[in-house]
């Protein structure tokens, strides 16, 4: 199995320790983060994923609106060139140690984080990575 991600939610991924929009969202993340950490492939996808499922039917949850869509435009553009390769619908990454430790260091440099202008989440996020990271539910895999 794969989880399907757009292109911000690899920027979130890095920082979500276990908040979110509602329980059910927080539920969804927490078995989502717990795939990752075993090593579960990422295949990156335009438009709402598995992170988003909790609140998808909702036809005016922001997940459907153009600012999001902008801001997967602008991880990917962030991502991509951090690994020097495409990041777009299709693609597929292994969220190895190597590559989280990677993102990560990026993420708290300020390097890849044009796509989190605007986000609500942007101050709590501010937080875990100056704190190291610490509580982030997604943890480096043992796989390479």
């Amino acid at each position: 199995m794969t989880v399907r991600l757009r292109a911000h939610h690899l920027l979130c991924m890095l920082t979500y320790v276990g908040k979110g929009y509602s329980p059910a969202f927080v539920e969804n993340y927490e078995a989502i983060a717990a795939r990752l950490s075993v090593g579960e492939e990422i295949e990156l996808v335009a438009g709402p994923d598995d992170i988003c499922g909790p609140l998808s039917a909702d036809p005016d949850a922001h997940c459907h609106r153009e600012s999001v869509v902008d801001r997967d435009r602008a991880a990917a553009d962030a991502v991509a060139r951090l690994l020097g390769s495409p990041v777009s619908p299709g693609v597929r990454i292994a969220p190895t140690a190597a590559l989280l430790s990677r993102l990560r260091k990026t993420f708290a440099a300020g390097a890849i984080r044009t796509a989190c202008s605007g986000c609500e989440w942007s101050e709590l996020c501010d937080g875990v990575a100056d704190g190291g990271f610490a509580g982030a539910r997604v943890l480096p895999s043992r796989r390479t």
